[in-house]
């Protein structure tokens, strides 16, 4: 199910947020890379950016996935400020600390995004993903 807020701002113009829940599964990643392509466009995302955040996502949930409590959700947030999209990814964990950051698959995250960040607690993890329109990468 989705659920989509539209909220005015100031000089900055609309904020959108949008919160998506499916199973923590991995049959259901296909669904969110569809959701994060889709959004990103609303933000006229070149095709290039677009498929660096629909790999970045993917990548970021298969490592959630890994730690997630069977019959989970796992929650995706995403929130579209003027040229940035802000994506939270997160599942229910039981006593796991944060995802590896010196692992490849972090590598990946870097490589796509313009920031990663990790925020776990006793119970939860979750990858927050951030990309502006545009910005380049650093060599």
């Amino acid at each position: 199910m989705t659920d989509a807020t539209d909220v005015t701002g100031d000089l900055a113009g609309i904020r959108d947020a949008v919160s998506v829940r499916l199973p923590a599964a991995s049959a259901y990643l296909s669904v969110l890379r569809t959701a994060t392509a889709g959004l990103a466009a609303r933000l006229d995302f070149t095709i290039d950016e677009m498929e660096d955040l629909r790999i970045a996502v993917d990548e970021a949930c298969a490592m959630l996935l890994r730690h997630a409590v069977p019959g989970t959700d796992l929650i995706a947030e995403f929130e579209l400020t003027g040229h940035e999209m802000s994506i939270r990814v997160e599942v229910t964990t039981v006593g796991i600390a944060e995802p590896k950051r010196d692992d490849f698959a972090w590598m990946v995250l870097t490589a796509l995004a313009d920031d990663v960040d990790a925020v776990s607690s006793p119970d939860h993890m979750a990858i927050v993903l951030r990309k502006q329109r545009g910005a380049a990468r650093p060599a």
